[in-house]
């Protein structure tokens, strides 16, 4: 069976961006040129440029033109990793920058989410981890008390927190949420997002054996980053 023409279409544009012949920003030919090449109707060229837009491969500015998208970045959420070493694993280098590493209070709903007393003191940290250069996590992350002194003593710009935590709390359980969240000014600052761009906020707590280790908020740009994984 052959195969049909808008999948031709299709293929024919992944395989330019792939070789590199059509890269991130670069217009594509137009519905009408592309139909031209192929012999076929618009109406199949708008469809295979219609399901690629639909896969954020291209994007469509109405009115000036069809452009390869932005590739973004995937993350799994099957296995909890250091992010150093996601990055690692896509051939791109990672460093970090320490912004807060602190004693709190444990107060309110933070002493609730660590089923401790109130005025039980944590360890808070605030980190941007760079990829290539470019911002692509802010980590807020409070820790367990038994935890916090040796956490406070920690260089976050040599390993990651996540690294640490694995090593002195063996992860038992784990809950979180991922939604997308308009950032505050800060947020989007530190991550060079723009004005109206939205993030994605992963909010994680991590048990270790019956006892809260760490609960942190992990605040990614929208437009470079996407979260995936399968069972």
């Amino acid at each position: 069976m052959s195969t049909p023409a808008y999948q031709q279409i299709k293929q024919h544009i992944l395989d330019n961006i792939r070789s590199g012949l059509w890269s991130q920003g670069d217009q594509v030919p137009s519905e009408n040129e592309l139909a031209r090449s192929f012999g076929v109707a618009r109406m199949t060229v708008n469809r295979a440029v219609r399901e690629l837009a639909d896969d954020e491969v291209l994007v469509r500015v109405k009115g000036t033109g069809t452009f390869v998208a932005e590739p973004k970045i995937t993350s799994t959420l099957v296995e909890i990793r250091s992010i150093a070493d996601e990055i690692l694993a896509r051939g791109n280098v990672h460093h970090s920058q320490v912004l807060t590493l602190e004693p709190v209070l444990a107060v309110g709903e933070l002493a609730s989410r660590f089923e401790v007393e109130e005025g039980e003191r944590l360890a808070r940290s605030r980190l941007v981890h760079f990829e290539d250069g470019a911002p692509i996590q802010l980590e807020a992350r409070w820790v367990s008390p038994e935890l916090a002194e040796a956490y406070l003593a920690q260089d976050f710009e040599q390993l990651t927190p996540n690294e640490f935590l694995v090593r002195e709390a063996p992860l038992a359980r784990v809950e979180y949420t991922i939604e997308a969240r308009q950032p505050d000014a800060e947020v989007a600052q530190v991550l060079r997002m723009a004005p109206t761009e939205a993030a994605l906020l992963l909010v994680r707590r991590t048990w270790s054996g019956d006892r809260v280790a760490s609960l942190a908020c992990l605040w990614h740009p929208g437009s470079r980053y996407r979260f995936a994984g399968h069972f």
